[in-house]
């Protein structure tokens, strides 16, 4: 008798050399290039918006950057004047648009450099920092969420998914700096474990010890990254496995004598990561922008201090170069979750 997997096996042989996979690629040409043209318009929508939201702060940036300095009103209209804040705003508009198109994001109001180059110095540890955590939340939440959806209702099922959710629904800055408290400065006979400020100590050795100080330091940024990131890839994963296992293929694969094991690790799981790794590109721009708050909490040496700097000032030269950076990251992760998809996944192609 013939079981239905051995069935299908020579269609997909014949569908594997036919030329239909041809039209297949030009239909997901032509979504990516549907779907890149949404994601210039977005881009142009942040230069526009990121320019107005911004003057809408309070706050005078001359006045407090004038700060402890005697400047008569004279000098603050000529700082003024050299910033080009007492241009209409219409004016500063369309020479911001013009700068960002050469990719010119001018100079930092507070530093008197170029704001590129501020982005570029911050830019490696705040990679560093989102770039562990996320590779860790990907790796822990598949683990988990494989083994909870595999052993549903179990109790590792319900311990796993209900710490997961308790720590996606708590806030950043409050988890941050509750391990920071607990972990870093320490509490009663608890004593603090990991260093909590920058991301090297001040007579930081070389070689491979500088590395080990420099993975203590991310320790505790790290953990709360990981903490309030995990949930989502844990419950994608264990709802994708989940409907993968009522599917007739693992039923089949089943009464053909396979063991749990290989059910699970050579068919179940392999279909079921396809809304996971989606949702990996999909997160990625979001990561950069949520190590804002991490970054701040324990004063890494990031694009979230900048940022942060840059409001208190307020710099919007620096303010609108960063935050287009994370927004235009968010937006190119999101277009590439789609197109990775549409390819994938024959369902999508054919809807």
């Amino acid at each position: 008798m013939t079981t239905p997997l051995e069935a299908a096996e020579p269609v997909a042989v014949q569908a594997a050399g036919s030329g239909e996979d041809r039209p297949a690629g030009r239909g997901t040409l032509r979504y990516a290039l549907s779907k890149a043209g949404g994601a210039l318009f977005s881009i142009a929508a942040v230069i526009v918006g990121t320019f107005f939201v911004f003057r809408l702060l309070p706050g005078d940036p001359v006045r407090n950057l004038a700060q402890g300095r005697n400047m008569t009103p004279a000098q603050l209209n000529l700082e003024r004047h050299r910033l080009g804040l007492d241009k209409p705003v219409l004016d500063q508009f369309f020479d911001f648009v013009g700068k960002t198109l050469r990719l010119d994001l001018g100079l930092s109001y507070e530093y008197k450099r170029p704001v590129l180059d501020l982005i570029g110095e911050r830019i490696g540890p705040t990679l560093l920092l989102a770039g562990t955590g996320t590779i860790l939340a990907v790796s822990l939440g598949i683990w988990q969420g494989t083994r909870a959806g595999w052993r549903h209702g179990s109790r590792f099922d319900r311990f796993s998914t209900g710490v997961s959710l308790v720590l996606w629904s708590v806030p950043t800055f409050w988890l941050g700096l509750l391990l920071l408290m607990v972990f870093g400065v320490g509490v009663g006979p608890i004593p603090g474990l990991f260093p909590f400020r920058g991301i090297e100590s001040v007579d930081a050795p070389d070689g491979f010890a500088y590395l080990l100080d420099v993975a203590s330091h991310m320790v505790l940024p790290c953990l709360t990254l990981v903490a309030v990131v995990y949930a989502q890839y844990l419950l994608v994963m264990r709802s994708s496995l989940l409907e993968e296992v009522s599917q007739d293929y693992v039923t089949t694969a089943r009464a053909k004598g396979l063991r749990d094991e290989d059910v699970r690790r050579r068919h179940a799981v392999p279909n079921a990561l396809l809304p996971t790794v989606t949702l990996v590109f999909m997160r990625m721009g979001f990561v950069v922008g949520g190590a804002v708050t991490v970054e701040y909490i324990y004063s890494w040496p990031g694009l979230g201090q900048l940022f942060y700097r840059a409001i208190e000032v307020p710099d919007f030269t620096l303010m609108q170069g960063t935050f287009m950076l994370i927004t235009v990251a968010v937006i190119l992760m999101n277009t590439l979750a789609d197109v990775v998809y549409h390819s994938l996944d024959p369902r999508v192609r054919s809807a």
